[in-house]
């Protein structure tokens, strides 16, 4: 066990695919904490359907020791260099695993459900609250959205978000966007940017337009970053958070 990084046993039943022949079926996947802000599946290598051919590729890693790749290899697809193994890494429960890179995978699903952009994080949660606390977001001093009939997200490690019927929100500043964003608790968020005098505030606003079943809440309401904007709860002026998207 490293201090710079949890390593914990889950108890789902994991599965990956590629090009819809089964990579991986393991109901032992183990979450590794490489970064703070969510976990990386790495399984068992006996429960790894595909072959795997050493690439000769090798890096190093300060809290896992030396990786060294292969090629995930199954009914004649190949996804290059979409593996990794930690032999002698310093911390022992990843030397008998494989880390097989999400991105490289057509398919995952945690038990039966499809799950994307990285594995749920069991430590943390999404609450969506109906709320009547007046919100009024405010852009270059103009009002950009004024309602009283919010929902409220909070989600552990992120600020607090406030999702606002559209019929609230000027949509004559809205300028849509080409950019797109997934979350493995919400779904797939399709943006705006904010046009307000001669300033474009780009994808500043967002909407989930078909959100994963737990967040239908927030179905085809909007979100501005509260990083980027002048939010007014009940009247009092929010500080701008910090958060990864400040």
């Amino acid at each position: 066990m490293s201090d710079a990084m949890r390593v914990e046993q889950s108890a789902k039943r994991v599965r990956t695919y590629l090009g819809g022949v089964l990579v991986a079926d393991t109901t032992r996947p183990v979450l590794v904490w490489e970064k703070p802000y969510y976990p990386t599946y790495y399984l068992p290598v006996e429960d790894v359907r595909a072959k795997l051919v050493a690439t000769g590729h090798a890096e190093h890693s300060p809290s896992r020791g030396d990786a060294t790749f292969y090629d995930v290899v199954v009914d004649g697809r190949t996804a290059p260099a979409a593996a990794s193994r930690y032999l002698d890494s310093p911390v022992e429960p990843l030397r008998e695993l494989v880390r097989i890179d999400w991105a490289a995978m057509d398919e995952w699903l945690e038990e039966d459900e499809p799950v994307y952009v990285h594995p749920r994080d069991p430590y943390s949660r999404v609450d969506i609250l109906a709320s009547s606390r007046h919100v009024v977001v405010v852009v270059d001093g103009v009002t950009a959205a004024d309602s009283g009939q919010p929902r409220i997200l909070f989600e552990t490690g992120l600020p607090p978000r406030y999702y606002l019927p559209l019929s609230d929100v000027r949509m004559d500043l809205l300028r849509p966007s080409d950019t797109h964003t997934s979350c493995p608790y919400k779904g797939t968020a399709s943006y705006w940017s904010l046009a307000v005098g001669e300033a474009l505030h780009e994808d500043t606003v967002w909407i989930y337009r078909t959100p994963l079943p737990e967040s239908q809440k927030i179905a085809g309401m909007a979100c501005f970053y509260n990083e980027r904007v002048d939010i007014y709860l009940d009247g009092v002026l929010q500080e701008r958070p910090r958060s990864p998207f400040s």
